[in-house]
């Protein structure tokens, strides 16, 4: 794919921008977001002609590379920094944003953006709604309870055998799922939640589930409110060590595709959970336009592997949207498009049938606490072998040779590319041993599930 030359690397304060016309038929694009997945968009993005100028709010150190940063954090300041350049289009990358109505905002101004409305978020923003409607519409999940309730979650968490799942109902950037091995356990995190001590205001409702024995799956949709189009299923690996042990994160890699899903198991997973969701939705009077994240697990049940939703996310995924976007052929903004004209069932959306792995590099104190920033040094690599995406970066006022510090969290992702999936994870890791900064951890069996020893 031809790409066009970067934009000139700027930071801007809303204070500072100008207010001069788009001079070209070029689209704008303001992505909004920080992180890896952010990055994988506009990197997308700027492989497209038709786009010119892209914007990130507020982007981070490696986005800078691809547009320009802007410093945006209200939905108002968004909303008038968009009328003000004319933006064509806003790609709402993180779930905080679309939670917050902002895809409603700048629909109230003329404003094209790619993401759900408020209402249709809350299939996100509220697991307790999530649960509700996936019970109401007889979508498959584990048996559960949601409640504020301290005594009717105990009571309800001694009716399972444990692992017992305990869940914070609001957002917590992917950690506020506790598996709990005992009932003593499961009671430490109930009242931990209930408490506000765990997660703050998210965890002042909870879910309390079954836990599901199998393996899971990341299978995105795009929906129009009429119709869907699934992308090659991914496998992200949430757990910070090798083996899945330890504590849950936002993801410490993934790959797509994955042998994992076949097509009769793909054809469950549309049947049972996205085709019923969008019909509900729709009857409620909340059409969801966008992307809709199925977090799956796949359980056996007599012989036969039977798809349960354990949540849903209303945007693409990260790591996940690192390894799909790299084989995305069909451009973004054409299924930007059909979702706003509701014509997906006039659009084919192509993928590369290369495998693509992510390692995700995080700092040392991921995901306890803060982390001290380092420098971040790059050696050179092949770059047939693939990318690196960035996220937890910031720039640094000191070090010229090395501008870029690993700020904390997940800082960046090696991503190979590569014509089996053994190959790509190969690539994957040589670029990661390339990446240096200290207390850099990454675990070293990202795609180990779908490999043959």
């Amino acid at each position: 794919m031809s790409s066009n030359p970067p934009s000139t690397s700027q930071s801007y304060s809303t204070q500072s921008y100008s207010t001069s016309q788009n001079i070209t038929n070029k689209k704008s694009i303001l992505i909004v977001g920080n992180g890896g997945r952010e990055y994988a968009l506009g990197e997308h993005l700027r492989s497209d002609k038709r786009v010119g100028e892209i914007y990130f709010a507020t982007g981070n150190a490696g986005t800078k590379t691809l547009g320009q940063n802007v410093e945006l954090k209200s939905n108002e300041e968004i909303t008038t920094f968009c009328k003000e350049k004319q933006i064509d289009w806003v790609i709402i990358g993180g779930e905080s944003a679309l939670v917050a109505g902002l895809s409603d905002e700048l629909a109230k101004e003329g404003i094209k953006a790619f993401g759900p409305s408020k209402d249709a978020a809350k299939l996100e923003g509220s697991k307790a709604f999530m649960k509700d409607f996936l019970c109401e519409f007889k979508i498959p999940t584990a048996k559960y309870i949601q409640t504020d309730n301290p005594q009717k979650a105990l009571d309800f968490a001694r009716t399972l055998t444990p692992p017992i799942v305990v869940k914070a109902s609001g957002l917590c950037a992917g950690k506020g799922v506790i598996i709990t091995q005992t009932y003593d356990e499961a009671k430490q995190s109930i009242e931990s939640m209930l408490s506000g001590k765990s997660f703050g205001e998210a965890g002042l409702r909870i879910v309390v589930e079954e836990y599901l024995a199998g393996y899971e799956l990341s299978v995105f949709a795009i929906c129009d409110g009429e119709d869907f189009i699934t992308l090659p299923a991914c496998q992200d690996h949430k757990q910070l060590y090798d083996g899945d042990k330890g504590p849950n994160t936002g993801g410490m890699g993934a790959y797509t595709p994955t042998p994992l899903c076949d097509k009769a198991l793909m054809q469950k997973i549309e049947s049972r959970i996205f085709a019923p969701t969008l019909e509900g939705m729709k009857k409620r009077g909340t059409p969801f336009c966008g992307v809709l994240f199925a977090g799956i697990m796949v359980v056996e049940k007599e012989g036969e592997l039977e798809p349960y939703l354990l949540e849903f996310n209303v945007r693409f995924g990260d790591p996940e949207c690192e390894v799909l976007m790299p084989l995305l052929q069909t451009p973004l903004l054409d299924i930007c498009e059909a979702v706003k004209n509701k014509s997906l069932k006039n659009l084919q959306v192509a993928f590369s049938d290369k495998h693509c792995v992510a390692v995700v590099l995080a700092s040392h104190n991921y995901p306890f606490g803060s982390s001290t920033p380092h420098t971040i040094k790059i050696t050179p690599y092949d770059k047939n072998l693939g990318r690196v995406h960035y996220a937890g970066v910031s720039e640094s006022s000191e070090d010229r040779e090395h501008s870029m510090l690993a700020s904390g969290g997940r800082v960046a992702l090696a991503v190979g590319i590569a014509d089996s999936l053994p190959k790509a994870k190969a690539n994957a890791y040589t670029i990661a041993k390339s990446i240096q900064f200290e207390g850099a951890i990454y675990r070293k069996d990202i795609a180990d599930k779908a490999i043959k020893p």
